[in-house]
């Protein structure tokens, strides 16, 4: 009975759900809302990559939906669009059931989010001509998935539940069995967040009465019936949130009280107009901090310490790593309140992200890359200003001398910081590797040279992936003398091989397919000629490039990450992040056209072209 006010309130008025989700209609209908389905023919191709947070994309694809002017003028029309995100991964609705399979595996044992975009469209006529109002918010909840096993997984998927829901399973059906806990809306994880719905509709359709601003309250939550005046609209009513009559009964009434009303009023703008309190500036200002306090658990080898060993108090853990028990305790509890460790009654112990990333011996531990960021990257960032006053990179203030050769001298001065530059790569490579080799169909080449491929990460797995494929890691001779190293045994080593040389020196191995990993972006445009064109020269006709970097948007706006590594290549590198058309541009220039790109979803793109005949 509380929602009926609110949803009321549209009751006269022609609403339309431009939506064909019989769930979404379900949760409306049951809710007291009339309304005619008309399904969107938007096509939902919106470049992810191009947003800034997964609900941005949730929310335009929702406004794309309801803004589509083929429908016959409505007063309201509802767009939503649910999406799951883990690990900085969209996840729609599976194309296929191997695909469903891909999208469960990821959620296995992990708590992800489902965001709900939501657009409310009110239209109406003015001087014959449409005009269109946006409301438009997103909700989102966390859900835990339990650990599945590959039996249980495949089972689901044949049952044919996840195929037309976003990330493959359906919480009020068999998938509710997969899921462990929920935080937040359960409506939501279903397809859309009525409470949330609700509460906008009271925004739109009830704004403060003088009493209410009198009394400062502040609805947090959908107010009691009590609260509403007259539901009903004259002539039924247009389709525009309503407006008090500043005439009303009510005003009338408390004419008398007319300069106290007036003196509050105006205490209530002075509040009013306040700006709002800058939290996601003052985190920027401040991210740093945090940055580093990340970054000194990770030297001091506080998550190794924890790793599968029982909590452990902060000053056993200071006498460990020779550090005082009262800055130790700060240290831990700043990455508690990160969610890197848990914090107990006995202590502090690893959360599973820890486990797997931060402690420095597991199969995805990006620990290599965390050193190189403190001991490197955090120096070279100290001289910004001047980086971006001269154009150029910071490596002779960081070392103290010119870098003549940028590599040799920064990166692999010594076997101590070469190895640090690899185990960086090697982390990062192997963090992305699986969705690079299955980002496209390489089944047609039998060879593939990954230049540039350092540890041979990436080789692995195009070796697993593609049993037929001959792979060969082409680096220089400082780098293939410890890659071995990096590489497990397995059926996958018979298919790779390691080659040194210097690849704008040498002569590259042949292969039907060349890879360019996080290559390009460290080099200005003329050895990008240079290197594509030696890769060019030794590719024939048929044969294959594939690149992978993080790509900027054509506007160089909103790809935050790409943006933000694009700053990190002028303090390193002489090089500098590019948009896909830029690259396009470069390809195309040598030869290599039908170009398909694919957005990985995590930090990386990849870029497939084929070398033509001239």
């Amino acid at each position: 009975m509380v929602l009926c006010p609110v949803i009321g309130k549209l009751l006269h008025k022609r609403v339309v759900l431009a939506s064909a989700s019989p769930r979404r209609q379900e949760i409306l209908s049951n809710a007291g809302l009339r309304f005619e389905v008309v399904p969107s023919k938007f096509k939902e191709k919106l470049d992810k990559a191009s947003f800034a947070t997964p609900y941005g994309y949730a929310m335009e694809t929702a406004k794309q939906k309801a803004l589509e002017k083929d429908l016959r003028a409505p007063d309201v029309v509802i767009g939503a669009d649910t999406i799951v995100t883990v690990g900085g991964l969209i996840l729609e609705k599976p194309v296929d059931k191997q695909d469903a399979y891909r999208m469960l595996s990821r959620l296995s044992g992990r708590e992800h989010s489902v965001f709900t975009g939501v657009a409310i469209v009110h239209c109406s006529s003015k001087d014959h001509q449409l005009d269109t109002r946006v409301s438009e918010f997103y909700e989102e909840t966390k859900v835990k998935f339990s650990e599945l096993s590959e039996e249980l997984l495949w089972e689901y998927v044949h049952s044919g539940e996840p195929m037309d829901k976003a990330g493959g399973y359906g919480i009020q059906a068999l998938g509710g069995m997969l899921v462990e806990s929920v935080h937040g809306d359960f409506l939501n994880v279903v397809g859309f967040p009525l409470n949330h719905f609700c509460k906008q509709l009271v925004k739109l359709y009830y704004p403060p009465r003088p009493e209410d601003l009198r009394r400062s309250v502040k609805h947090d939550s959908i107010p009691a019936a009590d609260t509403f005046e007259d539901l009903s609209d004259v002539e039924g009513g247009g389709s525009e949130p309503t407006q008090r009559d500043a005439g009303s009964r009510d005003e009338k009434a408390e004419a008398g009280e007319a300069g106290q009303a007036t003196a509050e009023a105006e205490c209530h703008r002075t509040r009013e107009t306040l700006p709002p309190f800058p939290t996601r500036l003052l985190e920027l200002i401040e991210g740093f901090m945090l940055s580093k306090g990340l970054l000194t658990a990770c030297k001091l080898k506080v998550f190794d310490l924890l790793k599968d060993e029982a909590p452990q108090k902060a000053a056993d853990i200071a006498s460990k790593v020779d550090a005082s028990a009262c800055g130790m305790e700060r240290l831990l509890d700043i990455c508690a309140a990160m969610g890197l460790l848990e914090k107990t009654e006995q202590g502090y112990s690893n959360t599973e992200t820890a486990n797997v990333y931060l402690a420095s011996d597991g199969e995805y531990s990006l620990h290599g890359f965390i050193m190189h960021n403190n001991d490197l990257t955090w120096n070279l960032f100290t001289y910004l200003e001047f980086a971006i006053r001269e154009g150029t990179n910071q490596h002779h203030r960081a070392l103290g001398k010119k870098a003549e050769d940028l590599f040799q001298d920064a990166y692999y001065q010594s076997p101590e910081t070469r190895l640090r530059f690899m185990r960086a790569m090697h982390g990062m490579t192997k963090l992305t590797a699986c969705q690079v080799a299955t980002a496209f169909n390489l089944s047609r080449f039998s060879s593939a040279c990954d230049v540039g491929g350092c540890t041979g990460a990436l080789a692995r797995e195009l070796a697993r992936e593609y049993p037929r494929m001959q792979v060969t890691v082409f680096d220089l001779p400082d780098i293939i003398e410890l890659a071995a190293h990096f590489q497990p045994p397995g059926p996958q080593a018979v298919q790779i091989h390691f080659a040194a040389g210097d690849f704008f020196r040498d002569p590259l191995p042949s292969a039907e397919l060349y890879v360019l990993c996080r290559i390009l972006h460290d080099w200005p445009d003329d050895k990008v000629h240079k290197l594509l064109s030696r890769v060019a020269e030794s590719c024939k006709p048929g044969a294959g490039l594939l690149l992978v970097e993080t790509l900027l948007d054509e506007e160089k706006r909103v790809a935050q990450r790409a943006l933000m590594q694009s700053l990190n290549m002028l303090v390193q590198t002489e090089g500098k992040e590019r948009s896909l058309g830029e690259y396009q541009c470069l390809l195309e220039l040598h030869g290599f056209h039908q170009v398909q790109v694919v957005h990985l979803g995590g930090v990386l793109d990849a870029i497939l072209a084929t070398k033509v005949a001239p």
